[in-house]
């Protein structure tokens, strides 16, 4: 049987504001929530004609009656006892979304996925990110070690760390400069007492190098010439490697000199195991973002995996 109307049967639905535009299931369970039309229309700012109006046409899009009107009551049908059973519940939906979106923004919880390089990705950017997880218990972390450019709206990265000259595959993403990235000519110190120490880029024709060659392409070493201009210099060797922990393990070893990153031959520098040449000369120097999809509102958890990069980054890299 319908049940006769009364304020007090559904204080669970939320009031909307009175100057927002109503749709006919918002002014729905405003008539059945408030008991009637005439409530309805004096809480939401609407005459009682345009209320009836509104409720006319979710009958008919509905193809069904919600209310049994009389001249003292109106009641609700079967099937408006029905519909507005579902309305509550999509409204509890809505309501509990809208909670998370805002606790989203106060409190660091959720899914990151973050591509970076392997090698940087391990010594530089992992490190950052572990220690902001460790920090938030709420905060999901999936890393990705891959040295290729990824797709990162194709892909579903919400950040991807790119080192170099930003290219066609980070358009339409935003981008944040973390850092820059410095690279060191260095050897043993036994293979400089053996081979003396090169003091422009022309010296290294004297020499044996470590080379980085991955996918069938050389990595040129960029140098000063005699100008002190920075060129590109076409060496060639005996010794190619496709990782640069190879290379720097084989320059320990006294096999040659090898031109690699500041942050990955950092220690061996201060240990002694591995010494810097041409330092007095200018040395080549790389930018590096960090970027992401370009949405209106930015994750609290990203924004500050960006920030804790930013800040931290430069003393690792």
């Amino acid at each position: 049987m319908p049940e006769e109307l009364n304020s007090s049967m559904f204080r669970a639905a939320g009031a909307p504001d009175s100057q927002e535009r109503f749709d006919g299931v918002t002014v729905f369970v405003e008539v059945v929530r408030l008991g009637g039309f005439a409530r309805a229309a004096e809480h939401l700012g609407l005459t009682r004609s345009a209320v009836g109006k509104a409720m006319a046409r979710l009958e008919a899009r509905l193809a069904t009656r919600l209310f049994h009107r009389t001249t003292r009551v109106q009641s609700l049908t079967d099937d408006g006892q029905i519909y507005y059973e579902h309305c509550l519940r999509a409204q509890a939906e809505l309501q509990a979304a809208e909670a998370q979106m805002a606790s989203g923004r106060h409190e660091v919880a959720g899914r990151l996925r973050v591509s970076m390089p392997v090698l940087f990705g391990r010594h530089c950017v992992a490190p950052v990110l572990l220690e902001l997880a460790r920090r938030h218990p709420s905060l999901e972390l999936h890393l990705s070690f891959s040295d290729r450019p990824v797709d990162v709206l194709a892909e579903g990265f919400d950040l991807a760390i790119r080192c170099g000259v930003l290219g066609a595959e980070s358009e339409g993403l935003r981008a944040r400069k973390l850092g820059v990235l410095r690279k060191r000519v260095c050897a043993s110190p036994a293979y400089l007492a053996a081979h003396g120490q090169p003091r422009i880029g022309a010296d290294l024709a004297a020499h044996s190098i470590l080379i980085y060659r991955r996918a069938d392409r050389v990595n040129t070493w960029q140098l000063p010439d005699a100008a002190g201009r920075l060129v590109d210099l076409p060496l060639t060797s005996r010794l190619q490697l496709d990782d640069l922990e190879a290379i720097a393990d084989a320059a320990v070893a006294g096999l040659g000199l090898a031109w690699l990153p500041e942050w990955l031959v950092r220690d061996r520098l201060r240990s002694g195991a591995l010494a810097s040449v041409m330092d007095d000369q200018p040395g080549a120097a790389m930018d590096c973002h960090a970027v992401w999809p370009g949405t209106p509102h930015m994750s609290l958890r990203l924004r500050l995996a960006v920030d804790a990069l930013v800040e931290q980054l430069p003393a690792l890299a």
